[in-house]
C-alpha cells in the first residue's frame, strides 16, 4: 500500500506514537530517592529496646516524641506521594488548612493504584520534595496522614500465622524483584512471629547488588524508625529467607516478609 517513502514515514509515525505512549505510561515513574521521597521525622517505637529486647518506655514530656505506631502509615504515605503528588518550589507554600486538604487528597487514594500522569498530580507549592515539606510542616503532616492504630487490625496480618513457608517467602521475593524492575516501590510487613522481636513496616526501593559471600541479594529500604539514612534487607537464595539489619531496635537477622498495599485487603 505504501511506497518506500510511505513505509519510512509509517515507521517513523509508529515510533513516535510508541514513544508518546511509553512516556505517558511512565509518567511520574522517576527513581525513588531516599533524600527526596522519604519523610523527615521518625516513628517512635512503643517500647525501648536493648540489644533487641523490649522494655517499657519512660513517658516523654516532649510532644513530638509521642508519634508512635505509625510505621505502616509512613510507608504508605511515602508510596502515595511518590505516585500521586508533585512539588513546585517556585510558588508560595499553602496555609495549614489548605495544605492539610491536599495531603488528605493524596493519602485517601488507593496506594496500589497506578501512578498519576504529571499533569494530573496533586501539587504542593513551596517545597522541593516530601522530605523538605515533612521537615518544615512536621506536626501538620503527622495530623493529616492518618492514625496508626488501624494497622494492628489489618486482615492481611493473619498471614504471619498461616503463611510461613520458604516457598511463600520465595514468591514474595519474586514479586519484590518484579516490582523493582517496573520502577515501583514495595512496602512490606516484617515479623518474627511467634517471637515479638520485630513487628514493623518498611519500604523497599532499590536492589543494592549481591554480597560476594554468601551470595546474598541486598535491598535498600526506607525504615520510618530511622529517617536519617537507608537500611538494608537481605535475601538468601540458599535458605529462602530474608534478614534485616541489626540496630538498636532489632537484634538483626531472620525476618519473615509480607507485602502490604499491593492490592485491596493486603
Amino acid at each position: 500500500m505504501f511506497g518506500s517513502g510511505g513505509k519510512s514515514a509509517g515507521v517513523c509515525w509508529l515510533a513516535a506514537v510508541t514513544i508518546i505512549m511509553l512516556a505517558r505510561a511512565n509518567a511520574g515513574a522517576t527513581e525513588f530517592r531516599f533524600d527526596r521521597d522519604t519523610i523527615a521525622f521518625a516513628n517512635q517505637t512503643v517500647f525501648e529496646y536493648h540489644e533487641g529486647h523490649p522494655s517499657l518506655r519512660k513517658p516523654s514530656t516532649v510532644r513530638r516524641d509521642a508519634y508512635k505506631r505509625h510505621c505502616f502509615v509512613l510507608c504508605r504515605t511515602a508510596m502515595q506521594f511518590k505516585k500521586f503528588a508533585r512539588f513546585d518550589a517556585r510558588s508560595a507554600p499553602l496555609d495549614d488548612a489548605s495544605l492539610a486538604v491536599r495531603i488528605r487528597l493524596v493519602t485517601h487514594r488507593d496506594p496500589w493504584a497506578d501512578p498519576l500522569p504529571e499533569d494530573q498530580r496533586i501539587v504542593f507549592p513551596g517545597y522541593n520534595d516530601l522530605r523538605e515539606m515533612s521537615k518544615a510542616r512536621r506536626e501538620l503532616v503527622q495530623k493529616s496522614i492518618g492514625h496508626g492504630w488501624p494497622s494492628y487490625f489489618r486482615i492481611s496480618n493473619m498471614r504471619m500465622v498461616f503463611q510461613q513457608s520458604g516457598t511463600y517467602q520465595k514468591e514474595t521475593h519474586d514479586r519484590l524483584n518484579a516490582a523493582l524492575a517496573r520502577g515501583q516501590v514495595f512496602v512490606v510487613f516484617l515479623t518474627t512471629y511467634p517471637r515479638l522481636s520485630i513487628n514493623h513496616s518498611v519500604l523497599i526501593y532499590k536492589q543494592n547488588g549481591f554480597s560476594p559471600n554468601p551470595g546474598l541479594e541486598r535491598y535498600l529500604v526506607y525504615d520510618p524508625n530511622h529517617p536519617e539514612s537507608p537500611r538494608e534487607l537481605n535475601w538468601s537464595p540458599h535458605t529462602r529467607t530474608f534478614s534485616f539489619q541489626k540496630d538498636w531496635d532489632f537484634v538483626g537477622g531472620f525476618v519473615r516478609v509480607y507485602q502490604v498495599y499491593g492490592k485491596p485487603l493486603q
